[in-house]
Formats: C-alpha cells, sequence, structure tokens
C-alpha cells in the first residue's frame, strides 16, 4: 500500500493484492489517515463491479461523519451504480475538485 500526502489529502495506491487484503490494509493504516481528507485510487484492479466498491460504505460512512472526504477513483464501476452515500469519480483531479467542493460546503454548514 503506497500513500501519497498532499497537504490535508492522503492518496492511497495498491500494487498487486485482492481487494479484500487491500481493504483490511487500509482499515489497519486507518488511524495513521483519519485526519486527512482520503482519495483511494483503484485503477490497478483489473476486475471491479458496484459489489465491490460496497466493500468501502462501511469506512466512507464513519470517515464522512467524522467530517471529512472520502473518494474512490475508478472508471470501472460508474457512480449511477452505487449508493449516493458513496462518492466515486474517474479521474484523481475530480477527486480533489470534489474534496475542494466538500471543504466549501462544511465551511458554509451546506
Amino acid at each position: 500500500m503506497i500513500f501519497d500526502k498532499e497537504g490535508t489529502t492522503t492518496i492511497v495506491f495498491q500494487e498487486n493484492i485482492s481487494l479484500n487484503t487491500f481493504l483490511e490494509n487500509l482499515k489497519k493504516a486507518y488511524d495513521k489517515l483519519k485526519h486527512d481528507h482520503i482519495i483511494v485510487n483503484l485503477f490497478s484492479f483489473e476486475k471491479l463491479n458496484s459489489n465491490d466498491v460496497l466493500e468501502f460504505l462501511e469506512l466512507s460512512n464513519s470517515h464522512r461523519a467524522s467530517k471529512k472526504s472520502f473518494v474512490l477513483v475508478t472508471e470501472k464501476v460508474s457512480y449511477e451504480e452505487v449508493p449516493d452515500e458513496i462518492c466515486l469519480v474517474p479521474t484523481i483531479q475530480e477527486a480533489k475538485d470534489i474534496i475542494e467542493m466538500e471543504e466549501i460546503e462544511r465551511d458554509l454548514e451546506i
């Protein structure tokens, strides 16, 4: 697992492991990341579907409840295939844009 910290945002990449192992490792490392906005880059997974993305729902909900952004990045699953609770975008740049918009909303208490 690779962490790329940029300011208050951490981008999490994974190397050749299964999704379940990646999710376990992410949960173990969460204490180091919990104060940052998190972007999870899922590009290296060859096969990914909406059920795989839903595996991140619990972690996403708890992180977002602490007023921090949690964004998944993949082109293999459309945001229309997952519930609104999951923030899913096709590019890292869009993930950064979402975090910026969510920060503004939190500042304005929207």
